[in-house]
């Protein structure tokens, strides 16, 4: 890999490993500019900073946040398990940091609250509202349709409409099939979801042709980012123009995730960058956190973001095609974006496909869930 700039030679080394992408924070500081910690903090400095200026904490209510969303996702991980085939959900709440777990059966109440979790009844379980949505899945959404997810909170399947397209008789039609397929739920929205890959800016993370996106988190022998940014074979450059690997799987739409391999002097680490703004994130496991938790998205163009999980399992109805299984969130992001990382503390989450809005006046986005990818690839995340 060719350098000419020290602060590049550093930026481009945790370029490869995904670092770039992977994170909702990008370090401050470059990676040899560091002293190694000797503790597991729950966060950098500069996620810690991040999610201070976009909730509006205190660096200590930030930390607690933290703490208390930790528990949350282990105490979920025990309560899906105690709960079995009644298991009809969950959510926190940031507010009250509560976690509550919905279920079918009045008998795994106490086997759910024994674990820490509030419990909710509930007429349909996950799967039968997972296998609801597949069955609007299997119908041809037309443009004036935006999304539809399953919303554990309301025991239903949401379907969000294009405001200025609800009087549509195609989306009328698609209405009526889908009401007979799902308990359902109609909702309107004024944004349109899109890609968020950009055309080629000098001096950006990664290219494929014309199109720019960002590095996604680290795997051992490459990096996972979006499908949308490129097709298995396409060869992939650096911020350089320099040669960093090809595109070895990729999918989109349906899905929207692919993933690159590393080579010709490129190489990878479980660290997300900061851009000369805050300090690295490591990167430690993938631990799905809850909806209501607070996420971060690292970007190329806009850098770090924070926000809160919204919904999961939600299918995206791009101007391309549906996508599945995305995890909607309140994170902006804008072109350019595309790939880059999603993380809740130190646990990756997934990677960036697309959204409505910026981050000057917000904004929406959604996510490919990280261990989705590297399942679907046999691949194994880079960690600290």
């Amino acid at each position: 890999m060719r350098r000419t700039r020290p602060v590049r030679a550093v930026l481009t080394a945790l370029l490869v490993t995904g670092a770039c992408a992977t994170a909702g924070f990008l370090p401050a500081q470059a990676a040899g500019a560091d002293t190694p910690r000797t503790e597991r903090a729950a966060a950098s400095e500069g996620l810690l900073s991040a999610m201070q200026r976009d909730f509006g904490l205190t660096a200590a209510q930030a930390e607690a946040r933290i703490a208390a969303e930790k528990q949350a996702t282990a105490t979920e991980k025990k309560a899906r398990r105690a709960a079995g085939s009644a298991y009809a959900g969950s959510w926190y709440s940031p507010r009250s940091r509560t976690l509550t777990v919905a279920v079918t059966d009045r008998d795994k109440a106490a086997d759910v609250r024994a674990t820490g979790a509030k419990v909710r009844l509930a007429d349909r379980s996950a799967a039968q509202l997972d296998a609801a949505k597949k069955r609007v899945d299997a119908l041809h959404a037309p443009a004036g349709v935006s999304s539809w997810r399953v919303d554990w909170k309301s025991n239903r399947v949401v379907v969000e409409v294009l405001a200025d397209r609800q009087s549509d008789n195609d989306v009328k039609g698609f209405l009526a099939r889908a009401r007979a397929a799902a308990p359902l739920t109609v909702r309107t929205t004024q944004h349109a979801p899109t890609t968020l890959a950009a055309g080629t800016v000098g001096g950006d993370p990664y290219y494929t042709g014309n199109v720019r996106c960002s590095i996604g988190f680290s795997v051992h022998g490459g990096f996972v980012t979006a499908g949308h940014c490129g097709g298995a074979g396409q060869g992939v450059s650096g911020w350089d123009g320099s040669y960093i690997g090809n595109f070895q799987g990729s999918s989109f739409p349906d899905n929207d995730y692919a993933w690159v391999n590393v080579g010709s002097g490129w190489w990878t680490v479980p660290v997300v960058l900061g851009w000369g703004t805050i300090s690295d994130q490591l990167v430690r496991g993938s631990a799905e956190a809850p909806v209501g938790a607070s996420i971060c998205r690292s970007g190329s163009t806009s850098h770090w973001h924070c926000g809160t999980v919204l919904a999961k399992n939600e299918t995206v109805n791009y101007s391309q095609g549906a996508v599945h299984q995305m995890t909607k969130t309140s994170v902006c992001a804008e072109p350019g974006d595309s790939g880059g990382s999603f993380i809740s503390g130190d646990q990756a989450q997934g990677v960036t496909s697309g959204g409505w809005g910026n981050c000057s006046s917000g904004g929406e986005t959604w996510y490919q869930p990280i261990n989705e990818i590297l399942g679907r690839y046999g691949l194994t995340l880079h960690t600290a």
